[in-house]
């Protein structure tokens, strides 16, 4: 697990949305948290899940 570090000091909703949008490209399963206090985003979080599919013809 990483963490980055970005300034949304003074972003506007558009700059906050691109973010989002940006969390949310490329997601086929799983969620994106936005963490908000006192009226400010503080932390945009994504969590991905790899579905694992069994070998076809085979059984374990």
């Amino acid at each position: 697990m990483t963490a980055t570090l970005r300034d949304l000091e003074g972003q506007d909703a558009a700059s906050l949305l691109r973010e989002i949008q940006a969390a949310l490209h490329g997601l086929k399963f799983g969620s994106v948290e936005v963490t908000v206090h006192n009226g400010q985003v503080v932390q945009i979080e994504r969590k991905e899940k790899f579905r694992l599919q069994p070998p076809t013809g085979k059984h374990a």
